[in-house]
């Protein structure tokens, strides 16, 4: 049943991902490319929305992903799955969190998971700069070939997406130059998506 399926699916991402919502980004691509619900382009969509909508990221995803594949009864199913976890496990932590607060196990195991995120993190940022950059919706996979290929040749077949380029230059300057609030500059991309798409 979808609806089981999808609690599972997103359940699984819940349990297993450290970072926050952008690490979760290519798990979930993962999951619905192989499950067949959702085509790359379809879901760098949904990240978007989901990123221009108030609350975490990764609960959003879930949320537009269970609407997507199985209207509301999916969304509060893939919702109700990604949260579970975190809420269980902060509920477990608070309990021992004093006690383990200074093993030297459990300070080992977050000195594991702190680089685990980061790589999580760029393969996301990897599979927009795809679909969004390079017009090349191939999915996370491609990514992996790419970084562990023995002769640098691109992940893309793609031709350059101008107004996509642009749109991601002017942002990028906008936070690290001028510094603008992200809010401002979310709207202005909406903006120049109209005029340059």
């Amino acid at each position: 049943m979808i609806f089981i399926s999808l609690f599972l699916v997103f359940f699984k991402i819940g349990l297993f991902t450290f970072g926050g919502g952008y690490a979760m980004i290519p798990l979930i691509q993962m999951e619905m490319q192989n499950a067949g619900w959702l085509d790359p382009k379809e879901f760098a969509d949904i990240v978007s929305i989901s990123q221009m909508t108030p609350g975490p990221i990764g609960i959003n995803a879930a949320t537009y992903v269970g609407f997507r594949v199985a209207g509301i009864s999916g969304s509060i199913c893939a919702t109700l799955g990604v949260f579970l976890p975190s809420f269980l496990l902060i509920m477990m932590a608070a309990a021992f969190f004093e006690k383990f607060n200074e093993n030297r196990l459990v300070k080992a195991i977050f000195s594991g998971i702190r680089p685990a995120t980061i790589g999580l993190i760029f393969i996301a940022a990897l599979f927009f700069a795809q679909v969004s950059v390079f017009c090349s919706p191939l999915g996370i996979e491609n990514v992996g070939r790419f970084l562990l290929a023995k002769k640098i040749e691109s992940p893309f077949s793609f031709k350059l997406n101008t107004g996509g380029l642009i749109i991601f230059l002017l942002i990028f300057l906008g936070i690290t130059r001028l510094r603008l609030s992200a809010i401002l500059l979310i709207l202005i991309s909406a903006v120049l998506g109209i005029l340059l798409f």
